[in-house]
């Protein structure tokens, strides 16, 4: 339980928290950053990791000249970690794949399922890609899935590469240009409490969508 209160703490402060590993590592702060965002995009064990609030504190903080952060650097910094973190997450279902095509049916596992999955990315898998990127849990698992489905790679590469440039580039040029507003500067900690809510809103809805139509 401490623990999970201490990643609460980090999560909702996240702007003291990252001005602090800022002071302390100076340019290193980008290897930490980068190490973040790919873990994040990178593997499905770590969803839970910040995503959209990190980006955008992280471009308020390049506004105030902490730790001689540049914006246009953090910004390639992170659209690398975005891109090369879901092309890593892709490999890894695309693996997998193969060797679940040929699993027998059972309570867990359906190959049929499986096979609209595949045919579902095919048509569906650019834009699932792009929109996936600014909701949390579904970036970390949807080029994960877009792997397993064998979506075609030269269509994931593009949309991933698109995907990535709007949630990196949108949301650290939005810290960038809000980072220097007064109310912005106060009021840091209660705006990062407001993007998590707002990007976990999607998926209340479709949870209670899907709750009452059961």
């Amino acid at each position: 339980m401490e623990i999970l209160a201490q990643f609460i703490d980090i999560v909702l402060h996240l702007d003291k928290h990252l001005a602090i590993l800022v002071q302390q590592y100076g340019l290193w702060i980008y290897g930490i950053l980068f190490f973040i965002i790919f873990a994040e995009t990178g593997f499905v064990v770590f969803p839970f990791l910040p995503g959209d609030s990190l980006l955008f504190v992280a471009g308020a903080l390049a506004a105030l000249g902490e730790g001689g952060m540049n914006i246009w650097t953090l910004v390639a910094v992170l659209l690398t970690a975005a891109v090369l973190g879901n092309m890593v997450n892709y490999q890894v279902g695309r693996y997998f794949g193969p060797k679940v095509f040929h699993w027998e049916n059972s309570r867990l596992f359906n190959k049929a399922a499986l096979q609209k999955t595949h045919a579902f990315y095919e048509i569906h898998g650019g834009k699932t890609l792009v929109i996936s990127r600014f909701l949390p849990l579904f970036r970390t698992f949807a080029p994960f899935v877009a792997g397993i489905g064998a979506m075609s790679y030269p269509k994931f590469a593009l949309y991933n590469l698109i995907g990535a440039a709007a949630w990196v580039i949108s949301l650290c040029l939005a810290g960038y240009w809000l980072g220097n507003m007064p109310w912005v500067k106060q009021n840091l900690s209660l705006l990062i409490v407001g993007i998590i809510v707002v990007s976990l809103l999607p998926l209340a809805i479709g949870y209670l969508k899907h709750r009452t139509a059961s």
